[in-house]
């Protein structure tokens, strides 16, 4: 392959492209796997898509992509706001002598 071919369609597919973009794998002889999403830079996207080891994901997969992120975030901040969550148990008696009196 012509190397300059090859950048200039890798230019030419990055222009096309969004800063940030999901990608969806494709099998390959070297183990990659078919259908994994990952949402990459446009430029490792390019070189991906122009490599044939990857291909644009559809409006439907990214949608559903970003469903999941969000989701594992949202239990991700709620698993952390629990582990900082502290509690305290004191007997009704200890609390009773720790109140002051309010005598006038």
């Amino acid at each position: 392959m012509n190397l300059r071919t090859y950048y200039q369609r890798i230019r030419d597919i990055e222009q096309t492209l969004e800063p940030f973009v999901v990608i969806e794998s494709i099998e390959t002889a070297d183990g990659g796997k078919d259908g994994l999403l990952t949402e990459v830079p446009k430029p490792l996207a390019a070189k991906m898509i122009t490599d044939g080891r990857a291909r644009l994901a559809t409006e439907q997969a990214v949608r559903e992509f970003h469903e999941k992120k969000a989701e594992a975030k949202r239990i991700a901040d709620q698993e952390t706001i629990t582990d900082k969550m502290h509690m305290m148990l004191v007997p009704t008696a200890e609390f009773a002598k720790s109140k002051p009196s309010a005598k006038v």
